[in-house]
């Protein structure tokens, strides 16, 4: 419990002190955002606002998580490492992104297929790792293996496939001033418990780096709040692709670890239900020429219709800890099921 807090609180500070660096860094080199042009009209007074704010989040967690380990007892672990590792390659990505938006000055970065590829080479190499040195469980599952064993290169391309649709739906998310920070806080926080739990039953779930796998969703739950600080609206810094990239790819890591590859959609369904409104935007438009929503993401729906922006964040605030909650529930509901309450370290 002690490096739960220590990583948290650590992630929390790191971020907190320094975002502010980051942004005097950024304004001093005149690098800031820039915004779409058929985006909402409220949206123009947030061009040139610095971006890359992702550097400090991903930075703080990996600070968090390597403090959590001095003087607690707590042990590295390879599905620790490669957790961290796969979050650090995915900022990379989003960080060449945001480079060349900034340094370009246009709102696109890379175009979707050098994205794709360099996102996919990134969770190939976690994945095979995965599987081979760190020796991850490799049946599906839900709150616990349900007895499916996949083949390792059919486990691969599954979790391949997790990595990128979780990424790009917070990516989706990154619309308005801490939405994504905040809703990606409440699913590392599903994460801690869970990690936590299955370190105090490990008979039951047999997730060796349990433990572990708990301080980096600590670490980056801290760094999101830290970020969140100055984040929050009005933003005076952006995460960038840096950082949104870098939260999906942490979640869905985390499941893939723990071994909760389908409680993710329940964990993150903010995300699922903002990345399903694109789907049906341009399904729909695509079939019948006609549009669902004013305009999708769906939060940005909610602002053309009338909805301040800080309404849309706390409302979506607010769906993002239900589903936390629901998350939880039902990982206590199985265990509550599954026979296992007398497999605890005391």
């Amino acid at each position: 419990m002690v490096a739960l807090l220590v990583a948290g609180a650590a992630a929390l500070l790191a971020a907190i002190l320094g975002t502010p660096i980051l942004i005097r860094t950024l304004h001093a080199r005149g690098i800031g955002q820039q915004i779409r042009d058929d985006g909402p009209q409220g949206h123009f007074s947030k061009a040139g606002t610095p971006t890359m704010g992702g550097i400090t989040m991903v930075g703080a967690a990996a600070f968090g998580y390597l403090a959590s380990h001095i003087g607690t007892g707590a042990v590295f672990t390879a599905a620790g490492a490669l957790v961290v590792l796969v979050v650090l390659g995915a900022a990379a990505v989003g960080f060449l992104d945001d480079w060349i938006k900034v340094s370009r000055q246009r709102s696109l970065g890379l175009n979707k297929t050098a994205k794709t590829l360099g996102l996919v080479a990134v969770f190939l190499v976690f994945a095979v790792l995965a599987v081979y040195r760190a020796k991850v469980n490799t049946d599906l599952s839900f709150a616990r293996s349900i007895d499916i064993d996949l083949a390792n290169p059919v486990y691969v391309l599954w979790a391949v496939l997790i990595l990128l649709a979780i990424s790009n739906a917070v990516n989706l998310s990154d619309g308005l001033d801490g939405l994504a920070a905040g809703s990606a806080m409440y699913g590392f926080g599903a994460f801690v418990f869970i990690g936590f739990w299955q370190f105090r039953h490990p008979e039951c779930y047999g997730v060796g780096p349990a433990l572990d796998l708990s301080l980096i969703a600590a670490a980056l739950a801290g760094s999101c709040a830290g970020f969140l600080w100055w984040n929050a609206a009005p933003a005076k810094i952006f995460m960038g692709d840096t950082g949104s990239l870098a939260l999906g790819t942490g979640l869905g890591a985390l499941a893939l670890t723990t071994n909760t590859h389908l409680l993710l959609p329940v964990v993150g369904g903010l995300f699922v239900m903002i990345t399903s409104s694109v789907v049906i935007q341009v399904a729909v438009f695509q079939a019948f020429h006609r549009r669902v929503f004013r305009m999708a993401p769906i939060h940005h729906h909610f602002e053309l219709v009338g909805w301040p922006e800080t309404t849309v964040i706390v409302r979506f605030w607010i769906l993002a800890s239900l589903c936390t909650a629901v998350a939880i529930g039902l990982f206590y509901a199985d265990f509550l099921q599954s026979g296992c309450q007398g497999a605890s370290l005391g």
